[in-house]
């Protein structure tokens, strides 16, 4: 019995030398695992995968960048393949460049792979032959649904549309044929379809079809139209103090009117332009149940009912100035707009009044207008006063004003200058009818680089003055201003202004209605309203004819500071009392620009031939 319990202590004892031993492995693998592991072994710099590829520049991004080979040279340093899948990889990598030249146009292109091994570097070299380049040899269109059925009825804006889309479509035919740029046509003929109305269209079917002996791809698109949606009711939101009438007034537009891109993009800019609104989004759902009568969605956020404005700037022309504007955007809970402005200046005071009926039907206005103004041109001074009553029309591109007026001018000579003029003021006055039209066609209207603007003015009317016959007269005016980039990063401006005042000698018009050259948008070189005839007294006078034209030439200084332009230009022309006086002056020089979100503020240094010296002209102004 002893023996047994010496053999079964020793057993407990082996067991639990084993037990001991399991328990330390156990405790010393968890500590390895704790342990920082070592760092991935790093390649030796130039021992990594390098692709070579031979092709003509204009491919290499493309090749370089979406070969699988290509991406090898991107492993780290822990990272590599085999030599089966690195077989593989330069095996597939032709037929792969194959691929990818198809998308720009090339279908018959050669490339090989060539593996070289120096030291520890995989090297592939991959030499392509694009080959002949295929171009598009034709462009099929073809057109279902609603656009289909108004065309074969004879419709005439479905036939203009249609000739716009294959217009479009042919000059895409010539090109080189690129799997983007087709991707693009198509994208472009439904947008253009979509703007048109159909803004449901979808592309029903396409395909290029490439022959490889001769290089030419057929390609076909088949375009989906779905039905034309029509205006149906509008649904106004945001109103809280103006009348509905008005936004219905500025679509322009009735009930069944076509849906188009143009259309809607007026109505908005229509909207915001009226000065009663901060913010006009519309839209509509494309329905194809309802396209008959699509309820168009119009959302408004009102500006305040008044708002007041302060100004500071400083101009060559009349010195420091500062203004105060009070708009009120619902006189005495009327629909009228109340704006008021008054501007001091050294050498220019002026106080406006207008009151503006909303927009009615046809974009119609009444106005009254009141002004009463002060310049000084360092010769004489000039007051007027004005009273018009008329009707203003604003489109996107056209603005009209048709006004009756009534104006009383005196003009002083400055006795300080000309000692020798006689200081008795000149009174007339002036009821006239009168037209005014501004036409704009320009990429920006704030700072235009492209386009046209033309200002256009006449009236006639019953003229009287002291120590004058009473008689009739007529004043036209008009002003053409082009736009025009040249080249990379130059830009031409060129202006045209004339006038001319139709009367009997025996009879004197206002000063005010007269014409006078010189200053910052006139001829630089010379002050402001100096260009005009020189009176008897030596005093000078507003003339009957007007004449002056310029020409700018400008670019950016630096490509770090895009809206900062210099420029250059020449500029000439006078006012004269008569045509057989005319003898323009010459003004030219150089200046800065800077084009900021208010408009070009400009710095000029001009020379005055006439004058032979330099003259200094500038425009800041900073509106609160």
């Amino acid at each position: 019995m002893a023996a047994c319990r010496q053999r079964t202590l020793a057993q407990a004892i082996v067991r639990l030398l084993l037990l001991w031993i399991w328990l330390g492995a156990a405790m010393l693998s968890g500590a390895c695992a704790l342990m920082p592991s070592a760092a991935p072994p790093t390649r030796e710099p130039g021992t990594g995968p390098k692709l070579v590829v031979l092709a003509p520049q204009a491919l290499l991004p493309l090749l370089e960048k979406y070969l699988d080979l290509s991406r090898l040279q991107d492993l780290r340093g822990d990272e590599d393949v085999d030599d089966i899948e690195w077989a593989r990889l330069i095996g597939a990598a032709p037929a792969q460049a194959r691929e990818l030249l198809q998308t720009e146009g090339y279908f018959d292109a050669q490339v090989s792979a060539a593996r070289t091994k120096t030291g520890a570097q995989r090297q592939v070299t991959l030499t392509v032959d694009p080959g002949p380049r295929t171009r598009v040899d034709g462009l099929q269109m073809a057109i279902e649904g609603d656009l289909r059925q108004r065309i074969d009825s004879g419709n005439a804006m479905a036939l203009a549309l249609q000739d716009a889309l294959a217009s479009d479509a042919a000059r895409h035919v010539g090109q080189a044929f690129r799997n983007p740029d087709w991707v693009d046509v198509k994208q472009r003929l439904l947008a253009r379809l979509r703007a048109a109305g159909y803004a449901s269209a979808t592309l029903a079917d396409s395909q290029a079809l490439v022959d490889g002996p001769s290089q030419t791809a057929q390609l076909s698109v088949t375009l989906a139209s779905g039905p034309l949606y029509l205006a149906g009711a509008l649904q106004i939101e945001g109103l809280r103090h103006h009348d509905e009438a008005t936004v219905r007034h500025l679509a322009g537009f009735g009930m069944g009117a076509p849906l188009t891109e143009a259309r809607l993009l007026d109505y908005q800019e229509r909207l915001q332009k009226a000065g009663l609104f901060e913010s006009a989004n519309i839209s509509f759902e494309p329905v194809a149940e309802r396209a008959s009568s699509t309820p168009l969605r119009v959302r408004l956020t009102e500006l305040p009912l008044q708002q007041a404005t302060v100004g500071l700037g400083v101009s060559a022309n009349t010195g420091q100035r500062a203004t105060l504007e009070h708009r009120q955007r619902r006189l005495l809970g009327q629909a009228v707009t109340a704006h008021n402005k008054v501007e001091w200046a050294r050498e220019s005071q002026t106080w406006s009044g207008d009151f503006q009926t909303h927009p009615a039907e046809g974009f119609y206005r009444n106005l009254l207008g009141v002004q009463v103004d002060r310049i000084s041109s360092g010769t004489d001074v000039v007051s007027s006063q004005r009273l018009r009553l008329g009707r203003t029309q604003d489109t996107p591109r056209i603005e009209r004003l048709y006004f009756g007026e009534w104006l009383r001018s005196r003009q002083r000579d400055i006795a300080a200058v000309h000692p020798q003029a006689n200081a008795s003021p000149n009174t007339a006055m002036a009821v006239s009818a009168n037209y005014h039209l501004v036409w704009r066609d320009v990429d920006s209207v704030l700072l235009p680089t492209r386009g046209l603007t033309l200002a256009l003015q006449g009236g006639s009317g019953q003229a009287s003055s002291e120590g004058s016959n009473s008689g009739p007269f007529a004043r036209v005016y008009g002003r053409l201003t082009g736009y025009l980039p040249l080249g990379q990063a130059w830009y031409g401006q060129a202006r045209l202004e004339a006038g001319q005042i139709f009367k009997s000698d025996r009879v004197t018009v206002p000063d005010a209605l007269g014409f006078r050259a010189g200053g910052d948008d006139s001829v630089r070189g010379y002050a402001f309203r100096s260009l005009a005839p020189v009176g008897r007294d030596g005093g000078t006078l507003s003339g009957q004819s007007l004449l002056t034209a310029s020409a700018e030439l400008a670019r950016p200084i630096m490509d770090s500071l895009p809206a900062l332009w210099g420029a250059v230009f020449i500029d000439a022309g006078r006012a004269v009392a008569h045509w057989r006086d005319y003898k323009p002056a010459l003004g030219y020089g150089a200046g800065l620009r800077w084009r900021s979100p208010i408009g070009p503020l400009k710095f000029d240094l001009a020379w005055g031939d006439e004058l032979h010296k330099l003259r200094l002209h500038f425009t800041v102004g900073i509106a609160f």
